[in-house]
């Protein structure tokens, strides 16, 4: 079977590589392993689909924690504003949230899926299910592939947009990093990256499923006392640790081993200490006759009371009007810098992200081509490239899938 060329992986980037190239009037394959493309894009931002970032081009390379320069060209000729004018478009509404995080208005990811197959069938890409088993190559240059069956496509561009090794389940279990190196490409080793935190105290178990907001989540590193990140939003108690927005993208902050760093949750950071005290004061005020453990109903998320009047050595019998300034000022501090110690992440399979990937000095920024083999192009999360949580890493797939489409 012979294309002009042949996309490997139906995900984001996969999908909009297709239905831009096929528009260009090129013959497109799309071999995709699962039964039905963009499987992971649906479970993306807890299945609403944070499809990228209303931002400046300055502010999207500054989000880019990887490689940001190599993205210059390929957010210039496919930005966020594109992205957004693409998918509304095709007929799918969108919404900006906090953080300038775009949505479809229906919160539903499958909307985006549907919206991108739709794109690359109504163009004319073809679709065909199926593993990639190796490249074709000689001379220098791709000829086609053939996959796990024995079939064999033929093509003068092959697009390798198979993701990375997270979510295995979804078809994306990192078989391209493979088919990337028996082809010559230099593979920086890779790592999980936006991952939950599996932590040393027990007492996250207690607090399973609870889920905070507008809480400042730092981390230090245990050397040090400057965060190295410190943010504003929502995070999640589970039975291992810490999950949720502020976690994922503290994870990315977490360079070496999990256990050199703490993580500070500020519970109330719109009171300072003096405020919090006052505070502490007036709901005590209203309830001396009270036992501690029944006073803090105003100011703590029910699952969280248990767990702080433990941490805070003050006896949850004790009278309210018994508790002493001295143990007030702690149970403060406490509140203030609820510190949770990591252990370690996640395994691979479940972070949002991999960091690492095809090195990408051996890839042309400006049409996503090898350097060393001509007509092979990549896409998407393959390559060494991974940014913060917000869209960014949607925008990543989006403009160097869109790239590749204008050169194959």
């Amino acid at each position: 079977m012979k294309s002009d060329a042949i996309i490997v992986g139906g995900g984001a980037a996969g999908l909009l590589c297709a239905g831009y190239a096929a528009g260009r009037g090129r013959s497109v394959t799309v071999l995709e392993k699962m039964e039905r493309p963009g499987r992971k894009l649906l479970i993306t931002g807890k299945g609403r689909c944070n499809v990228c970032n209303n931002c400046t081009q300055e502010e999207f390379l500054a989000a880019v924690r990887t490689n940001s320069r190599f993205l210059y060209s390929a957010y210039s000729a496919f930005s966020a504003q594109d992205v957004m004018a693409l998918f509304e478009g095709l007929g799918v509404p969108l919404k900006t949230e906090r953080g300038n995080r775009v949505f479809p208005r229906s919160d539903k990811s499958v909307d985006i899926v549907d919206a991108l197959v739709r794109f690359a069938k109504e163009n004319g890409a073809r679709f065909e299910t199926g593993s990639c088993a190796e490249l074709l190559t000689g001379d220098g240059r791709v000829s086609g592939l053939r996959t796990e069956d024995g079939r064999e496509y033929r093509g003068e561009s092959v697009v390798l947009a198979t993701g990375g090794a997270s979510y295995p389940r979804t078809g994306s279990t990192g078989d391209g990093y493979e088919l990337a190196r028996r082809a010559g490409h230099t593979i920086v080793p890779t790592r999980p990256s936006l991952i939950p935190v599996v932590a040393r105290e027990g007492w996250c178990r207690d607090a399973m499923g609870l889920s905070l907001k507008n809480v400042t989540l730092r981390v230090i590193r245990n050397s040090k006392t400057k965060p190295v990140f410190e943010e504003l939003g929502e995070m999640l108690f589970t039975h291992f640790g810490v999950s949720g927005p502020l976690v994922l993208s503290a994870s990315a902050h977490m360079d070496g081993a999990p256990e050199e760093y703490r993580l500070e949750i500020d519970l109330k950071p719109g009171l300072t200490m003096q405020q919090l005290d006052a505070r502490l004061l007036r709901d005590f005020g209203e309830n001396q006759n009270r036992d501690f453990i029944n006073a803090l109903g105003a100011l703590l998320p029910r699952k969280l009371i248990p767990v702080v009047v433990r941490l805070s050595g003050i006896e949850g019998g004790t009278k309210v009007h018994q508790v002493t300034r001295e143990q007030r000022t702690r149970l403060a501090g406490l509140i203030k810098c609820l510190t949770v110690t990591p252990k370690g992440f996640r395994p691979i399979e479940e972070a949002v992200i991999t960091a690492g990937g095809v090195k990408v000095s051996e890839v042309s920024p400006k049409t996503m081509e090898s350097k060393l083999v001509q007509g092979l192009y990549f896409a998407g999360e393959l390559l060494d490239l991974d940014a913060y949580t917000g869209g960014y890493n949607l925008q990543i797939a989006f403009s160097t899938g869109y790239v590749a489409a204008q050169n194959i």
